[in-house]
């Protein structure tokens, strides 16, 4: 058998994932000094605080709405949970408009951009489902509030936000789900393109290459 052909496609698989994201690409011991900029820190405080939220959300899950109204620790779950997601809107809003104004997308970025971009719209949503299934009177309040728009806007049949069991799978299933997926993605985009420079450093680059050239 030729090892650089494998026969089975459990092989050309692993093959396949070894020429897009190499080890040395996927694990780097090294990073550019201009990463120690507070700029590039952000992303990083991101994950953090999605990692909170993940552990904080699967144990109110696991636990239920009694356990979180009228436990002394159900509520400081539930209050972690909720500083981890207003932490990690704060950071990411940071990041994405950094990254923004960093134009982010140069240099083959543009799906890099796209995912974190895509995972920032997703949030959203998943932010609103969550508030929709504090079982509290917030959360009737927001979602009697929010109904009247989504039926005008003719989708109210399909994402009632009145059904809490339809609120909770949402919140807790589907739009995270999606989330992590879209972040793994991001962060594998980052591994295999690395982190963007500043914009000066891709200047000083042209200007060595024109010098070349002349």
């Amino acid at each position: 058998m030729n090892a650089e052909h494998p026969a089975s496609w459990t092989g050309r698989v692993r093959q396949r994932a070894l020429d897009v994201l190499p080890p040395d690409e996927l694990l780097p011991e090294t990073q550019p000094s201009y990463v120690a900029s507070w700029v590039y820190v952000m992303g990083v405080l991101t994950l953090a605080s999605l990692v909170v939220l993940i552990v904080s959300g699967c144990i109110l899950a696991i636990e239920g709405p009694s356990w979180w109204h009228l436990s002394s620790i159900g509520h400081f779950v539930n209050s972690l949970h909720l500083w981890a997601v207003e932490l990690f809107f704060f950071f990411m809003v940071i990041h994405l408009w950094a990254k923004f104004f960093m134009a982010a997308w140069r240099g083959g970025r543009r799906k890099t951009w796209i995912t974190g971009a895509i995972a920032f719209v997703v949030a959203v949503p998943t932010a609103l489902t969550g508030f929709l299934s504090q079982q509290n009177f917030s959360a009737q309040w927001i979602s009697v509030s929010a109904k009247d728009g989504l039926n005008a806007l003719g989708i109210g049949a399909y994402f009632n936000v009145l059904n809490f069991g339809q609120m909770f799978t949402w919140h807790i299933v589907l739009l995270p789900l999606t989330i992590f997926l879209l972040v793994v993605v991001h962060i594998l985009l980052v591994r295999k393109h690395g982190v963007v420079p500043p914009i000066e450093d891709d200047e000083k680059t042209i200007e060595q290459q024109l010098a070349e050239v002349v």
